[in-house]
């Protein structure tokens, strides 16, 4: 298996790993994972309606964004492993939490939904910070899984803390489809982890 990973046609069971890996990624996408535990937040603090909302302004808008510039030829895939073009996205993605978060203020959104879409903004700006700034490709798919199994853990209990199995799962599925180094998925997992493990228990 150490031949090379990008041969997977030739070894079925190269193959079978980067079918694997592929799997893990694509269904634990951070649009994916923010589209669920927005409800799931939602539902606890009694207020469903602001989950649909949240869902579609922290996933769906920006993942529309980027799927347009898919279809333009401007990203090669809905990943865009391309750091340079990433900080333009992840600002973008920013603008919309922003959004949401000015609306949940005015309408006075529970306090929970609140705290979630300010971790998850601090989150993304300090994933912007190092992808910019250090000009380095941080995982952004380890720090929202970090910051998922963190917020759980937060609101449900330690019995949550099963779920950062599916973080390693992840980690593994990056390094292996070759889209980070192990390190720049420890320093998603940390920079989804401060952001929500401080902000979200501190304003909620």
């Amino acid at each position: 298996m150490s031949t090379s990973l990008a041969r997977g046609s030739d070894n079925p069971a190269v193959s079978n790993t980067r079918r694997a890996a592929t799997v893990i990624t694509e269904a634990l996408a951070p649009a994916v994972l923010v589209a669920v535990i927005s409800p799931i937040i939602a539902w606890h603090a009694g207020s469903p309606g602001w989950g649909v909302a949240t869902a579609v302004f922290t996933a769906g808008v920006p993942m529309a964004y980027v799927l347009r510039g898919v279809r333009r030829g401007e990203y090669d895939d809905h990943h865009v492993g391309d750091r340079a073009k990433r900080p333009l996205i992840l600002a973008f993605a920013g603008g919309s939490v922003g959004v949401l978060l000015a609306l949940m203020v005015l309408l006075d959104a529970p306090r929970d939904m609140i705290a979630l879409v300010i971790a998850m903004l601090c989150g993304l700006a300090l994933t912007l910070a190092v992808t910019y700034l250090a000009r380095w490709k941080v995982s952004l798919h380890t720090a929202v899984a970090s910051g998922t199994v963190t917020t759980l853990v937060l609101t449900f209990g330690p019995w949550l803390n099963v779920g950062w199995a599916l973080v390693g799962a992840i980690m593994w599925s990056r390094v292996t489809l070759r889209a980070h180094t192990p390190m720049q998925t420890v320093v998603g997992l940390l920079l989804g982890l401060l952001a929500a493990g401080a902000i979200y228990p501190a304003l909620r």
